[in-house]
């Protein structure tokens, strides 16, 4: 009985690190372009966008549709390395285990 406890224990050790490690990279961001840097956006590790950078020269009245390219490929990038980021963290502290949900 004092070996399930052990264990117990260790396992509820082991979630509040995953949480907290999730919490770390959920304040970590990173950054991503499109079309050379004309639009940039900054993604939480939650992911939300924090901020999105358009370069002037890219903004067109003739032509809004790459731009709106532009930013829903920028975006989606920001997303995709925002969650490689909090795998990448989640992956540190589990040893490479995967753990659906995490």
């Amino acid at each position: 009985m004092a070996n399930m406890n052990e264990m117990m224990k260790q396992a509820k050790q082991m979630q509040d690190r995953l949480m907290r490690a999730k919490e770390d990279a959920a304040l970590k961001t990173i950054e991503a372009s499109a079309g050379g840097n004309m639009v940039t956006v900054v993604v939480s590790g939650r992911p939300e966008v924090v901020s999105l950078r358009i370069d002037p020269s890219v903004v067109s009245a003739d032509d809004t549709e790459m731009l709106q390219d532009l930013v829903i490929a920028a975006v989606n990038e920001g997303i995709r390395k925002s969650q490689k980021m909090v795998e990448d963290e989640m992956s540190k502290l589990l040893g490479g285990l995967k753990i659906p949900g995490l």
